[in-house]
């Protein structure tokens, strides 16, 4: 297990400064400390994306091929790198930290622009994509000056988004053929030579699953570009059409690689826009991906924005969804929702470096789901979701390492449960 957590988004730093010091406190121990759920992963995006309260990159000269102007942003230093600090310090386990781009600046792309769906100008061997790579280290690099060092990065966040020119917020295309011959060619090499990137966890696709085993397929069979990429980074957006086949493939196929889901959240979908307060039914789509994704293998699971609105941004692309953590900027506070608290049953009791074992559950108890680990500490965690609203389920849990012993626990409908007990007891 890689670790579990969320995204610092724009449109999460401006919520957070609406709150009080002591607030802004409270809602980070919340996520990040030993008193709340333990986040030990974040994400951070690579200048603006649609969680941004503008559109904006760090080189906005044009044919500044030498990046003489590059530099953060107030949203960097206001939004993103003293929220991050601060987590930093109150993560008991520490913080893995993965950094994603939407978008090259507008005038290294084919449509002039950083929203909307276009590759980058030129061939792969050209200066276009030679000075994207550049600005990706170079954002490392800089962070880095500010204390912050990141344990990983995507290549780009949903390439295949970028086939849309009309894309109402930042995208960026590559095929998976693409992907591959930039990190082989360019990027791989360049990250391996820089001291900002030479340790750097790469990670490919960061996109719906549908596209896997096939995305993994073309990266992977390239020796020369797998020696770059450790995993796979997976969406959740399509989940609930595309089998969970799709992954347990991509570890057969590929078993030397991780996959980590990298972006979730609800209220998305059409005619369900926006937060929905204290909706349990959004809770329980978040534990049921949590769990088909770990018994897929998938080592990690991480939410999108810290926290919103009421209204589910603010964001210039008006993309509102839900999040965790509600703020209500007028009264100076913040709602946990629901969603929170699953959160918490994961990221809490399922360190870093937890190793997932079998399980088997009664196929009787058809809306009965759960997932097992073995901890670090010699400890078995047991996370059970009851799907079903009418039946409470009496489980008799036998540990394998602990045979003729059991443990009793009843599981009300709609509900769900973290069990844990040490491996020899």
């Amino acid at each position: 297990m890689i670790g579990f957590g969320a995204a610092f988004t724009d449109s999460a730093g401006f919520n957070l400064n609406t709150l009080t010091p002591d607030a802004q406190k409270l809602l980070l121990e919340s996520y990040f400390s030993d008193k709340g759920l333990e986040y030990s992963t974040g994400r951070v995006p690579i200048a603006s994306c649609d969680f941004s309260l503008k559109e904006y990159s760090y080189l906005d000269t044009p044919n500044d091929f030498e990046l003489n102007t590059f530099s953060l942003t107030s949203e960097d230093f206001d939004y993103k790198i003293p929220f991050i600090k601060q987590a930093q310090k109150m993560a008991p386990d520490g913080l893995n930290l993965f950094a994603s781009s939407w978008s090259a600046p507008g005038w290294m792309k084919t449509n002039g622009k950083m929203v909307g769906g276009a590759p980058l100008k030129g061939e792969l061997d050209g200066k276009y994509y030679t000075t994207w790579a550049q600005y990706l280290i170079r954002f490392l690099e800089e962070y880095r000056k500010s204390g912050i060092n990141f344990w990983g990065m995507t290549v780009q966040n949903e390439p295949s988004s970028g086939l849309d020119p009309d894309y109402a917020w930042q995208t960026m295309y590559l095929s998976a053929e693409m992907e591959r011959d930039f990190v082989k060619q360019i990027l791989g090499p360049m990250l391996r030579n820089s001291s900002a990137g030479k340790d750097i966890t790469l990670m490919c696709m960061d996109d719906q699953r549908f596209l896997l085993p096939t995305w993994a397929d073309t990266v992977f069979a390239d020796p020369d570009a797998s020696q770059y990429i450790a995993g796979v980074a997976v969406h959740w957006y399509e989940d609930y059409i595309t089998p969970s086949h799709n992954l347990l493939w991509t570890h057969e196929r590929h078993p030397d690689k991780f996959i980590l889901a990298t972006e979730a959240c609800n209220g998305y979908l059409p005619l369900m826009h926006g937060p929905i307060l204290g909706d349990w039914s959004r809770a329980d789509a978040y534990a049921h991906d949590i769990i088909q994704d770990l018994n897929n293998y998938v080592a990690g699971w991480t939410d999108w924005n810290l926290c919103l609105d009421m209204e589910g941004g603010p964001n210039f692309a008006k993309n509102f969804v839900d999040a965790p953590i509600l703020v209500n900027a007028e009264k100076g506070e913040f709602y946990k929702q629901p969603m929170f608290y699953i959160m918490g049953h994961f990221s809490k009791f399922i360190k870093p470096h937890s190793a997932r074992i079998g399980l088997n559950i009664d196929p009787n108890a058809k809306l009965l789901e759960g997932v097992a680990v073995s901890t670090m500490k010699n400890q078995r965690v047991l996370v059970v979701n009851n799907r079903d609203s009418d039946v409470t389920y009496r489980l008799k849990i036998e540990d394998a390492a602990n045979v003729g012993k059991f443990l009793y626990v009843d599981v009300e409908p709609h509900s769900i449960h973290s069990i844990i007990w040490n491996k020899e007891q």
